[in-house]
C-alpha cells in the first residue's frame, strides 16, 4: 500500500503545503497455509525522498531490489547526486519492460517526493505498464484495502452537503493518513491469512514539514506502535524519513 497526502490547503494551491509521503508493507512471507517466514521485507528506502514497496515472488522482489538500487549507487557516483523519483519510475519501466519475455514476478510501488516538492506514487505492473496516482493497494489484500483507500482517500460513494466541495484527494492531515493506513492493514489481517505478523510504515517528510503532528500534539500513536527516524542515505538536505513499526495479528 502507498498514498501521498498533505496537510489542508486552499484549493486554488493544493501543492503549496509542504508534503508527506507514506508507504507501507507488512512482513509476513507466504505460500497457501504455509508461513515460511515473519519477517520478511517488502519496503525498501532508494534514497531520501523515494521509498520502493515490492510484492509477488519474493526472490524476484528481492533481486529487483538489488538491481535498482545497484543503478541508483552508479547514477549518485556519476552525477553527484540522488535520482529524483520521476527518473526512477522511468528507469523501473524500462527494467521492467525488458524482462517482458521473462518477467519479474512482482508488482511494484513507488513513492516519495518529486523535485518540485509534490508527493507522487507510482504503480507498476510486472511488464512495466506504470501510472501515477494518489494512493494505490497491491499484494494479497488488495481486493480488500483498495475500495477503503478508495472511500478514505478519494472520497468516493460519499455524499456531502449542498455547497460543501468534494475534499481534494490527497490532501489530509498525517495523523488521519496514519490512522488509515493502520486501520487498513488491521482489518486486512481479520480477513486474510496472507497478511499480517508487524507493519513496517515509511514516512517521508518534504523540507520545512514539522513532526509535531507525528511525534507529538493531537495524533497519538496507538500503543505498542514504535517509530524512530531513519538516518538519510545522502547528503541530507532536509528530507526527513521515520520508520514506523506495529505489530499485527501473528494467526
Amino acid at each position: 500500500m502507498a498514498l501521498f497526502t498533505a496537510p489542508p490547503a486552499p484549493v486554488a494551491a493544493p501543492t503549496s503545503a509542504p508534503i508527506q509521503h507514506v508507504i507501507a508493507g507488512d512482513t509476513r512471507q507466504s505460500q497457501g497455509y504455509n508461513i515460511q517466514t515473519r519477517y520478511a521485507k517488502k519496503v525498501f528506502q532508494l534514497t531520501d525522498k523515494v521509498v520502493l514497496a515490492t510484492n509477488g515472488f519474493a526472490a524476484d522482489g528481492n533481486n529487483f531490489y538489488k538491481r535498482v538500487k545497484q543503478r541508483l549507487e552508479w547514477y549518485e557516483a556519476n552525477h553527484h547526486k540522488q535520482m529524483s523519483i520521476k527518473s526512477i519510475a522511468r528507469m523501473i519501466q524500462t527494467m521492467l519492460y525488458g524482462r517482458r519475455f521473462f518477467p519479474y514476478y512482482v508488482y511494484n510501488i513507488l513513492g516519495g517526493i518529486e523535485e518540485d516538492g509534490t508527493g507522487a506514487i507510482y504503480s507498476f505492473d510486472p511488464v512495466g505498464s506504470y501510472e501515477r496516482e494518489a494512493c494505490r493497494a497491491a499484494g494479497a489484500a488488495q481486493s480488500l484495502i483498495q475500495p477503503f483507500l478508495d472511500n478514505q482517500i478519494y472520497f468516493k460513494n460519499q455524499t456531502f452537503p449542498p455547497g460543501v466541495p468534494r475534499p481534494i484527494p490527497g490532501n489530509l492531515p498525517l495523523g488521519t493518513v496514519i490512522s488509515i493506513v493502520l486501520d487498513s492493514f488491521t482489518s486486512a489481517t481479520e480477513r486474510h491469512i496472507e497478511v499480517g505478523d508487524s507493519l513496517e510504515m515509511y514516512i517521508v517528510m518534504n523540507k520545512g514539514r514539522k513532526t509535531d503532528d507525528l511525534l507529538g500534539g493531537e495524533f497519538k500513536l496507538p500503543e505498542g506502535v514504535e517509530i524512530n527516524e531513519v538516518p538519510p542515505l545522502g547528503d541530507g538536505r532536509g528530507e526527513r524519513t521515520f520508520l514506523l513499526v506495529a505489530p499485527l495479528k501473528r494467526d
